[in-house]
């Protein structure tokens, strides 16, 4: 169980870089649940920005579950392939699909459970749904962002996504977890990056104790 002294402060940073970043929110371009589904298990090993190029094919000509369950194997996999690990995300893109067919007549589910009962949906695709889409603070995302300050930030000593999250849920209260991963992933990506974190230009760096920062 995290202090008073470091839930303060963590609290201290969070309300600093919800100022920095207000319109904080994931960067995976999507117009419905679904799109941001596929979107999110496409992002696996992959940038948003390459996943952004890609899905904006994809969806032009599979819009919905129906279609991309019955798309040409051969035809996802070119679409598919600057994403990486294309032929095992063609699979779950449309055994989930298909499941989204015969399980909850194409919708997509909004309840931590059934989502991630379905292919190619671990906790953080899940959670990723949940939180930008149906605005549900169910868990908090941990992507490598979230996982590299939390570490930095002295929010958790954890190595394993689920350990880390389960800090995250502890030392925050539970309106917050939603915008907490979103400023985290933002200033992850435009400050404290994973190579050479930018500490003088920090606007927490007064907060921070730079753990495994050289």
């Amino acid at each position: 169980m995290a202090s008073d002294d470091t839930k303060k402060r963590a609290r201290s940073v969070l309300r600093t870089l919800m100022n920095k970043y207000p319109d904080a929110g994931t960067a995976l371009r999507h117009d419905s649940a679904f799109e941001l589904l596929i979107a999110t298990i496409l992002s696996a090993q992959c940038t948003d920005k390459k996943v952004n190029e890609v899905t904006k094919v994809l969806f032009d000509q599979y819009p919905g579950p129906e279609e991309l369950a019955e798309a040409d194997e051969e035809d996802l996999h070119e679409i598919l392939k600057p994403t990486g690990f294309y032929r095992q995300k063609t699979e779950s893109v449309q055994e989930a699909s298909r499941e989204l067919l015969e399980r909850f007549d194409g919708d997509v589910p909004a309840n931590m459970d059934d989502l991630t009962s379905l292919p190619g949906v671990a906790r953080k695709t899940a959670n990723v749904v949940l939180s930008q889409w149906f605005e549900k603070p169910v868990g908090v995302v941990v992507d490598t962002h979230v996982k590299r300050l939390s570490h930095r930030l002295g929010f958790s000593e954890e190595k394993q996504p689920e350990k880390i999250e389960q800090d995250l849920m502890d030392l925050f209260p539970k309106s917050k977890w939603i915008p907490l991963a979103s400023v985290l992933i933002m200033h992850g990506r435009e400050t404290c990056t994973a190579k050479k974190p930018d500490c003088e230009e920090c606007a927490v760096a007064d907060r921070c104790p730079r753990i495994g920062v050289d």
